[in-house]
């Protein structure tokens, strides 16, 4: 059995360090400053308490990194600072450019790399569809470790980059798209024709947007991140990457929604997205309150 250290499991990563559990590999974390929340995850993942980040390294022949993407370079120079020189898997949703430079800097330490992209929500069960693309010589070893459990770990190929590459072509169109109706609908409201468009748009299409738009609130602030990363990604291969910049700065506009619970009321989100803030109060209920929502 492998001892797998799960670098700060957010509710991404204590899926995922779950998952290895559920193949009786030791997955390690250590609680040294982090928050109670943390810690409820990793309890119910399962998780091993080794206390520190340093006894962490120490301890384990796999490191799995699962932080935002402005994180990850921080993350793998944090591990090798510590004399790391196992298998270093970079899971985060970074561009095909910044995993090779991330794969230069573990290699020079005496390391080896795996690039990972993780494509759907949290892996606490099969029906989550989750997948963590893995691409580079030792993925295989990698994939091996959750095999049979919730996660899913296609090899893409043995390039670094591949697996980070399949995560920003998906996310590019899933999240993209989310920031373009976030935006389109700013823009309608703005000019008081919003009620016009949900007519044109008819009721189905109108509803899905909506709720598309407001469940994905409270991860605004990592989407943000993320579509710097595709904007680069378009770019190194030669293409426009101002979409998604934009995108980027659609999403920071909502970062206030932040660790709620609820998702807001669509008035909630256009005030944020327009005016730079929200006059609900949390949970952020469903009231009715203009007449422009269809």
């Amino acid at each position: 059995m492998k001892r797998i250290g799960l670098i700060h499991p957010g509710a991404m990563g204590a899926s995922i360090g779950a998952a290895a559990r559920s193949n009786q590999h030791t997955v390690l974390w250590a609680s040294d400053g982090r928050s109670q929340d943390t810690a409820e995850r990793a309890v119910r993942a399962n998780l091993e308490d080794i206390g520190s980040v340093p006894a962490l390294v120490g301890a384990s022949g796999i490191i799995l990194s699962v932080c935002p993407p402005s994180a990850a370079g921080d993350v793998a120079r944090e591990v090798l600072e510590l004399g790391f020189t196992g298998l270093y898997v970079e899971c985060n949703a970074i561009s095909p450019d910044r995993t090779r430079a991330i794969q230069q800097i573990v290699e020079s330490a005496g390391a080896e790399y795996v690039d990972g992209g993780i494509v759907g929500g949290p892996a606490w069960t099969q029906e989550a569809g989750t997948n963590l693309y893995l691409s580079g010589p030792r993925a295989q070893d990698v994939a091996d470790c959750f095999a049979g459990s919730p996660l899913g770990t296609p090899v893409v190929s043995e390039r670094i980059g591949a697996a980070s590459a399949v995560k920003m072509g998906y996310a590019a169109y899933t999240k993209g798209t989310t920031a373009l109706l976030t935006a389109i609908l700013g823009m309608v409201e703005k000019e008081g024709v919003r009620t016009n468009l949900a007519s044109q748009w008819g009721d189905d299409f109108t509803a899905q947007t909506y709720r598309r738009v407001r469940v994905n609130t409270a991860k605004a602030w990592r989407f943000e991140g993320e579509m710097y990363e595709i904007a680069d990604t378009f770019r190194g291969a030669g293409l426009p990457g101002d979409f998604h910049q934009g995108a980027a700065q659609i999403f920071k506009r909502l970062a206030g929604f932040k660790d709620h619970s609820e998702p807001p009321s669509i008035e909630a989100v256009l005030d944020m997205l327009l005016n730079g803030e929200c006059p609900l109060k949390p949970p952020w209920v469903e009231p009715v309150r203009r007449q422009t929502q269809a």
